[in-house]
């Protein structure tokens, strides 16, 4: 495993010092690229909000440039073509994803919304429930390893967060889109923008029939959902506030997303989220964040049949209000603050008895379990940069009343060189932890068995990486190793006929990674204005654990991972107003599952199969409308993510926007 990431890091050398001899006789020749302004987005990679170009650490940025060219109708399908992100999908068109980072599971990154954490507590299956669509998106940050000093405790191994466009304009934007499977789309937003309020509401509703049906021939894949959202902000006389109130409703048929014996699971969720920021100007900028997170979770094993077996019910709520400030002087800038989140939930299954139960609106069941625990974390950066020198250095110091560890630090530190006007080295060392969610400490029901005794996970990295900018070239590569300790998975003995998934903590799991990814605009390296290529980017990851699979025993998570990741894309301007994307990906996943035909075991544990997807998307854009054809899975490969779960094969999609602003 050593020998081919060293000969992955050789190969990015050779790549980085080849671009740098070829493009630096033109550097001075051409204005800004598009890669040259994505170094002039502000990114929040530590308490400081800083240009990407000035960033200590190494974060991947999808812009809005970006986002226009992927082929993508949904957030959670946009993260599928960054290299470091693992998206294990299990419905389609994002309706249930599992999100990762770096070898690791769902549970184990922060989702933030504006930089305000959405992560659910009972389940990271739930955490990408976003109230927003792509068409409201600004950019995508993802920063990957540990980050508690930044994003707080539950970004054990990173974190995701969602920009959303800013109003600049008074005007308003229709789209609509239809595709296979009885796939239905209908969203519109209205935005307004004066000299000290802007503010925008969007909506919109998607349906699909589902590509599987189950054993008697009904809909188990169907799916309808429902988001709205109004974000918007004021500028104040030294004060910019911001706020935000979304929901996102989804009715959707879960197949065999948690057993493979039954295969007519259902499922609805509703989210709201509310929050107001603000952030003050002046020598000292204060920015405090007050949010709350409200989740509901009906499960129907089996689906509309109570009678069969009892629907499981859970209700979270999650009140945060993070105080952060920072201050500058001549030895930089320094960052420190406090948050404290109280995450509660009540439920028929999760948590310990109530003393007194609770009844389920418009149901004749009630809540009987509850769980109520509050994270306090304190933390303290600093930053100081020169011309050819960065670094930020800081600690987080946490305590979570859901178990008895007292407060524990988690240090942190990031440098960077500029060894050359356009290459640069990065390095850093980042610890964090996780609590359990509800889930693993609670769920014994449907063939599982939780502890609710687990421990805290655990996580340390060290990180190195090079950066190459110049025009019309980007190359950024990265080698790191993760010591966790105490990783949560769920596993079963094989040898024992429907033994049950049991949480456990694993002792320890080391990983050594490394990514790669070079990105070229050859009408800016070429000189040429007007070639057809406009975007030409390859990427490559690699991850190998030294935890293996034990005798008999089979992982759920942590001994699943994506070993190896290739994603090329290419954006092409075939006319002025034409536009072509195409993107080719490859998974390699370690792993198996046990094998299910018609609701029974075959008793055959199945390796997961290497497989690649193709997805392109064709689009004609005039200055008020738009028109696009999309096809995901282009050459109908039949491919498996999660066990026993097969995904669909070609979907054709086609829409339009129109666009009336003034």
């Amino acid at each position: 495993m050593k020998n081919k990431l060293v000969v992955v890091f050789r190969t990015a050398l050779v790549l980085l010092f080849l671009a740098a001899a070829g493009t630096a006789a033109r550097a001075q020749e051409h204005p800004d690229s598009a890669l040259e302004q994505l170094e002039g987005v502000v990114v929040t990679t530590s308490r400081l909000p800083a240009y990407l170009g000035e960033s200590v650490r190494i974060v991947t940025v999808l812009d809005s440039v970006a986002i226009s060219t992927i082929p993508a109708s949904n957030i959670n399908d946009l993260l599928k073509f960054a290299v470091g992100v693992d998206v294990r999908q299990r419905g389609p068109e994002g309706i249930q994803t599992d999100i990762s980072l770096r070898g690791g599971t769902c549970e184990q990154i922060a989702v933030l919304l504006d930089g305000v954490s959405i992560s659910d507590p009972q389940t990271g299956h739930n955490s990408v429930d976003f109230p927003v669509s792509v068409s409201e998106i600004e950019r995508i940050e993802i920063l990957e390893g540990p980050a508690a000093r930044t994003y707080g405790t539950s970004a054990l191994l990173g974190a995701i967060n969602i920009v959303t466009k800013k109003a600049t304009r008074n005007g308003v934007e229709l789209r609509a889109e239809g595709g296979s499977f009885g796939l239905a789309s209908l969203s519109v937003s209205a935005s307004h923008a004066a000299a000290r309020v802007r503010g925008t509401l969007s909506a919109g509703y998607t349906r699909s029939d589902g590509y599987t049906r189950n054993r008697a021939g009904g809909l188990n894949m169907d799916f309808r959902s429902v988001q709205a959202c109004y974000r918007g902000g004021v500028e104040l006389p030294g004060w910019s506030l911001g706020y935000l109130a979304g929901t996102s409703v989804r009715d959707f048929g879960s197949a065999t997303f948690y057993s493979p014996k039954f295969d007519d699971q259902f499922e609805h969720t509703a989210k709201i989220y509310v929050a107001l920021q603000g952030e003050s100007r002046g020598a000292l900028h204060f920015r405090p964040r007050l949010y709350w997170n409200h989740g509901e979770d009906r499960f129907e094993l089996f689906r509309s049949r109570p009678d069969l077996y009892p629907f499981n019910f859970h209700r979270t709520d999650v009140l945060g209000l993070n105080l952060d400030a920072w201050v500058e002087s001549v030895l930089g800038r320094t960052a420190f603050g406090a948050e404290i989140r109280n995450e509660g939930i009540v439920s028929t299954n999760l948590g310990e008895p109530l003393e007194r139960e609770i009844p389920i609106r418009g149901r004749d069941a009630s809540y009987r379990n509850g769980l109520n625990r509050t994270d306090i974390s304190f933390f303290v950066e600093h930053n100081y940069s020169r011309d050819w020198f960065s670094f930020s250095g800081g600690a987080s110091l946490a305590r979570n009343t859901g178990n008895d560890e007292g407060f524990r630090l988690y240090p942190g530190a990031d440098v960077s060189f500029r060894l050359f006007p356009k290459l640069k080295l990065y390095a850093s060392y980042n610890s964090s932890l996780r609590m359990p969610s509800f889930t693993e400490l609670y769920y014994s029901v449907g063939g599982y068995r939780a502890d609710k005794n687990l421990r805290a996970e655990k996580m340390q990295s060290v990180e190195a990486g090079l950066k190459f900018l110049a025009p019309g070239v980007r190359i950024v590569g990265n080698v790191y190793y993760l010591d966790g300790r105490d990783m949560i998975d769920w596993i079963r003995e094989t040898s024992i006929p429907d033994a049950p998934w049991q949480s456990v903590n694993h002792a320890r799991i080391r990983s050594l990674g490394a990514e790669i990814t070079a990105r070229i605009e050859p009408d800016v390296l070429l000189g040429r204005a007007g070639f057809p290529l406009k975007s030409l980017s390859a990427s490559y990851a690699h991850i190998g654990q030294d935890k293996q699979a034990e005798p008999g025993i089979q992982s759920y998570y942590s001994l699943e991972y994506l070993r190896n990741k290739i994603v090329l894309q290419a954006d092409l301007k075939l006319f002025k107003k034409l536009s072509v994307e195409l993107s080719w990906r490859w998974h390699d996943r370690v792993g198996s599952y046990e094998l299910y035909q018609a609701g029974a075991t075959t008793g055959e544990i199945h390796p997961y199969r290497p497989y690649s997807l193709l997805d392109g998307k064709v689009s004609w854009d005039e200055k008020k409308w738009s028109v696009w054809l999309e096809a995901d899975n282009m050459l109908n490969v039949s491919y498996i993510d999660h066990g026993n779960i097969p995904q669909p094969g070609i979907w054709i999609k086609f829409g339009a926007a129109y666009r009336l602003f003034r």
